[in-house]
Parts: C-alpha cells; structure tokens; sequence
C-alpha cells in the first residue's frame, strides 16, 4: 500500500475524479443519487464544506474522498466523509489507505467522532473496512436502498468515536 499515496484534491485531478463519480453513480450499488453531469457532480463532490482528497498511483487517480462536518451548527463536531473508488482499483488498498487518511483527518481538525450516514448494507466489503477501522453499525435502516435488481437492502448508520463522544 505504499505505492499509493493520498493528497488533497487539486483542480487538474478533476476529469479523473469526474470519471470515478460517474462510474459508481452508474453502477447504483452504493450511492442513493442518480447520474449527474459534469456541474452536479462538482457540487456534489466539491461544493460542500471540508476538504476532499485523492489517492493515487504514478499520477493515476484510484480513489477520492470527501469529508467534513456531518451537520452544521450543533451538529459539526461530528465529522462524516464519502468514499468512492475506481472498479479497476477495488481490493488494491485504496479504501484503506483513504479511510485512515480521513480518520487522520478528522482527529487533525478536532471533531468528537465520525459517523457514516448510508452504508449500504450489501456493500460487505466497505461494511467489513469500516469495522476494522473502529466503526460500529449504531443501526439499520431496512429496506431503505434499492439495488440496480430491484432487491431492497438496509442503510447502515456506522460510528467511529474520536474520544470525545462517549464517557
């Protein structure tokens, strides 16, 4: 995993970036969105508060993250961030590598925790990355993704306290 290396977004990474958003938007199984274009998708990947990184090989992007305060006010002291990863790049360690950078992330930045809003529950690979990460599934919501075969599966709702939640 050291030949990947993760570093925050820059503007020229863009078109790669673009291509991984389109392709797991198309694919359906992990994000509750549709296809964007190329404006929808740089609001939704770029347009929100927080920072957004890359993972790459020899200047090839594989991966990007997003993250930020899960909700404002009140609610910023815990973080959340999306993951998405290029199909050619999945079980190389690109979602590893992204999730410790954003765990490292968040505690640089202060927040009291972390907390995924909508694993999908099929997803078993990002559900067993999450766990072994220190994430905890707080609760499910059933039924609430449809996948591409029109099969029903659970959200997941995962914690990971940065200690300063619990006491």
């Amino acid at each position: 995993m050291s030949d990947i290396d993760v570093r925050p977004y820059q503007p020229g990474d863009w078109p790669q970036v673009a291509a991984i958003i389109d392709e797991v938007l198309s694919a359906g199984e992990t994000y509750a969105m549709p296809v964007l274009d190329d404006a929808g998708a740089r609001e939704f990947w770029l347009g929100q508060t927080g920072a957004v990184a890359v993972a790459e090989r020899d200047g090839v992007v594989l991966g990007t993250a997003k993250m930020g305060p899960n909700r404002p006010a009140q609610g910023s002291h815990i973080g959340t961030a999306s993951f998405m990863v290029a199909t050619a790049a999945r079980g190389a360690g690109v979602g590893r590598t992204l999730g410790e950078y954003v765990v490292d992330w968040h505690r640089s930045e202060g927040y009291a925790g972390i907390q995924f809003n909508a694993v999908v529950s099929t997803n078993t690979s990002a559900v067993a990355l999450w766990r072994s990460l220190g994430f905890e599934v707080i609760g499910t919501v059933p039924g609430a993704f449809r996948l591409p075969d029109g099969a029903l599966a659970g959200l997941h709702v995962m914690f990971l306290d940065l200690g300063g939640v619990r006491g």
